[in-house]
């Protein structure tokens, strides 16, 4: 379906090659798919607005607002060339034939489906300035993850244009895992484009086919496509939530989670990938699109449907509640005014993103113990730690409390190495698998760490690493020393 403010569906304009992107949004998702993108196409103009100045300086800058393995080189090697990075909104949209939307997609902290529902409130604020200023044909892609249905409230919007500007829609959602994005764009399992105008569909295609085979792209309509993100993100999410549920049932009965995970990874029905156990899943993500799930379920009203997946969101909470109480019950019921050196903050490895990361609630619940933390993370800057912290200690009305205020003044400090984070501590706690805390001395570690030295490996990290012969109390995921 076309939308169109003058001319009927019959009256269709041509579509011809793609030769002018832009992207709204210089996000985790905008900015690196549209570097692949200039990267891979040298013959396309790809623009990425933002109105936030402060993030267009950084991607215009030699520090980048996103840290990705790779991206750094893809950035440097088109930027000024065919990549441009830019606030002039409105201009760059006139420009374009194809046009991207990528912003977030928060979930609401408000009204009607807060706590579940995504805000769509910046997808429909792009959508009314591209129908404001767009000129001729332009293709609309979602590329943001949005809730199945959303292109009809695009394609209404659109279809009120007033210059005669007409739009195809197009869902095409980012299938990105963070620390691996490079290598997930240079060379994805499958790439989606849903659509109802066969010659839009194929205009993207033909983008994306420059380097990606073809067998790997895959069409579908609109609302299938829309619908396959989230559905991917919550298979996703099960399988870290179903082997979280079985690692606390080892540890009860002294298996161990990463042989039960390694026996049944390898039946091919179920395969080995996301049987990790873990302190729990973050991310962008995960939570937030099972959420979104679980408010769709409900709102065509299947609540079965969404008990099942609210209970894997629930069982990801309970995993970083149940770490934080294994480490107070070890350290002698309580952990008041002892150092815990945390090491890490990012919800993984290879990203400075902390979104929903396990980490957040487990200084949280740490904090309210009244624990002294020091944290290291090697991406992860204090401003973004306090920010994080702050906000999952606000209330209702988005106000903190004057008592955790104090909290997070007194009783954090963000160092610049794992080692300093752990001198003097009482405990350390392994929340991001950085692959430099493998590599650490140890043994210099204890030396300066309070006796007895605990470690609470949330990521399994350091297994078998004999970290007890050195003295150590070495406490995993998913089994019992």
């Amino acid at each position: 379906m076309t939308a169109t403010a003058s001319a009927p569906a019959s009256e269709h304009p041509a579509i011809g090659p793609v030769t002018k992107i832009c992207c709204i949004g210089a996000g985790y998702v905008g900015g690196p798919t549209m570097a692949m993108i200039a990267h891979q196409c040298h013959d396309i103009e790809v623009k990425v607005v933002d109105i936030n100045a402060a993030r267009i300086a950084q991607w215009n800058s030699d520090e980048l607002p996103i840290y990705e393995p790779g991206l750094d080189d893809i950035v440097r090697g088109r930027r000024d060339q065919n990549l441009i990075f830019t606030t002039e909104v409105d201009e760059a949209i006139r420009d374009a034939d194809m046009i991207f939307i990528s912003v977030n997609t928060p979930t609401k902290t408000f009204g009607v489906g807060a706590g579940r529902a995504a805000n769509l409130e910046f997808i429909e604020k792009c959508a009314r300035k591209i129908a404001e200023v767009s000129v001729g044909h332009k293709i609309v892609v979602e590329k943001s993850t949005l809730p199945v249905r959303t292109a009809e409230a695009v394609k209404a919007i659109l279809a009120e244009a007033t210059s005669g500007a007409t739009f195809d829609v197009l869902s095409n959602p980012e299938f990105l895992a963070e620390g691996t994005a490079i290598d997930d764009l240079l060379s994805p399992d499958r790439v989606l484009i849903g659509g109802e105008s066969d010659a839009a569909v194929q205009a993207l295609v033909e983008v994306y086919s420059q380097w990606v085979p073809r067998e790997r792209v895959l069409t579908t309509n609109l609302w299938s496509s829309e619908l396959s993100k989230l559905t991917a993100n919550a298979f996703l999410a099960q399988r870290v939530s179903s082997i979280n549920s079985i690692s606390a049932l080892c540890e009860a009965t002294e298996a161990d989670v990463d042989e039960v995970a390694m026996a049944i990874g390898m039946d091919s029905r179920i395969g080995p990938k996301f049987l990790k156990a873990s302190v729990g899943f973050g991310g962008s993500c995960f939570q937030k699109d099972i959420l979104n799930l679980v408010y769709l379920c409900e709102y065509f009203g299947l609540p079965e449907v969404a008990d099942y997946w609210q209970q894997v969101v629930t069982m990801n909470d309970y995993q970083k509640r149940r770490f934080v109480h294994r480490m107070v019950r070890t350290m002698f019921n309580t952990v008041s005014d002892k150092k815990i050196a945390v090491w890490g903050f990012a919800f993984k490895k290879d990203t400075n993103d902390t979104r929903e990361s396990a980490a957040i609630y487990v200084c949280r619940d740490l904090l309210l113990e009244k624990a002294r933390l020091s944290i290291y993370d090697p991406q992860v800057t204090k401003a973004q730690v306090v920010a994080d912290l702050e906000a999952v200690f606000r209330n209702g009305d988005q106000e903190i409390s004057a008592a955790s205020r104090q909290l997070i003044e007194n009783n954090i400090e963000v160092v610049s190495d794992a080692e300093s984070a752990a001198n003097s501590a009482h405990a350390i706690a392994v929340l991001t698998e950085w692959d430099e805390f493998v590599t650490a001395d140890f043994k210099k570690i204890r030396e300066g760490m309070q006796k007895p030295a605990f470690i609470f490996d949330g990521r399994n990290t350091l297994k078998g690493l004999g970290l007890e012969e050195m003295g150590f109390d070495y406490q995993g995921i998913g089994f019992r020393r």
